[in-house]
């Protein structure tokens, strides 16, 4: 329909083994879909197991001799984060490639996760945060892995506010969701220069979906009771947003393309970044504020107990 790099430019992922959160809908099982078409083992990172056993088996249907496996991950409680970096570190494969891609949207009430962080920062920013910190050794241990993080055209509105990154004195849905994609994009970059400046080999690279019909459109905004505004997302969104699997696509390059770079950042070619086959596309002035960037992961790592060896 657009033109351009497709899922079929895909190389070969025989013998890679990759981790992607949030994987049993929407992005994140398109994703892991072609990661297992072109021969990754790929661990299905999901909350809920029953909606995670039905992904799984869905790709094994989609794909023959599919290597899929449900790995359980609740990027709401740092617990889980810990148990399952755990798990993967025990793992004899170790792990290529992991794929930041889990989120939730909108939530009109504030709601808080099992440390009492903001539901939106908790889990799109801090969740992801510390599961890279403590997969980063496993990960530093491949030639060629790879941390693909999903941020979204909303961070160009997003501010950090760090006086208040948990949205205690004054809360928006909106304004939380924008916060924490612009979070996403500083770590990305922050992550890209501290391995450059340890000369590491594994790549931090960002991707963003474009308008993609998916339920974060209208899960986030029910949550708490979202009303009209979540109903209206959840008709809306399969008429005005791209199909799921074109919306992975700028994922699935940042993930497998032999020619993207550390700080790299993929999205839809089309206008405005809405919808269309992947390029590589620009961080807003913002994601590039390299003390803002520095302020931000001291902050997390305060949050979240996690170090990373770089």
């Amino acid at each position: 329909m657009f033109g351009g790099w497709a899922a079929a430019d895909m190389p070969d992922q025989e013998a890679r083994t990759a981790l992607v959160t949030g994987a049993n809908s929407g992005i994140g099982f398109q994703v892991a879909v072609e990661l297992a078409r072109h021969g990754a083992e790929v661990l299905l990172a999901c909350r809920d197991t029953g909606r995670g056993t039905r992904a799984r088996d869905r790709i094994r249907g989609l794909v023959a001799g599919a290597a899929v496996e449900l790995v359980a991950l609740d990027l709401a409680d740092l617990d889980s984060v810990e148990r399952l970096a755990g798990q993967i570190a025990a793992r004899p494969e170790g792990l290529d490639l992991l794929v930041n891609n889990a989120g939730v949207m909108a939530v009109p009430r504030r709601q808080v996760t099992a440390q009492g962080f903001e539901l939106q920062f908790g889990v799109n920013h801090l969740g992801h945060f510390a599961l890279t910190g403590r997969l980063l050794p496993v990960l530093l241990a491949r030639p060629g892995s790879r941390v693909v993080t999903v941020s979204s055209i909303v961070h160009r509105f997003g501010s950090i506010r760090l006086d208040d990154l948990n949205s205690e004195h004054r809360y928006s849905g909106w304004r939380a969701y924008g916060q924490s994609k612009l979070a996403n994009a500083l770590f990305t970059l922050e992550l890209d220069r501290r391995l450059r400046a340890a000369g590491a080999a594994t790549l931090s690279v960002g991707a963003h979906p474009g308008y993609t019909s998916t339920g974060l459109m209208h899960s986030g905004p029910q949550l708490g009771g979202g009303g009209i505004f979540a109903h209206v997302m959840g008709m809306a969104a399969p008429f005005t947003g791209q199909p799921a699997a074109l919306g992975a696509l700028p994922v699935l390059r940042a993930a497998t393309d032999p020619g993207a770079r550390g700080g790299d950042y993929f999205g839809p070619r089309g206008p405005g970044e809405i919808a269309g086959a992947p390029r590589r596309v620009r961080y807003t002035r913002g994601a590039r504020d390299i003390p803002l960037a520095g302020r931000l992961w001291r902050a997390s790592e305060t949050l979240t107990g996690v170090t990373f060896p770089v």
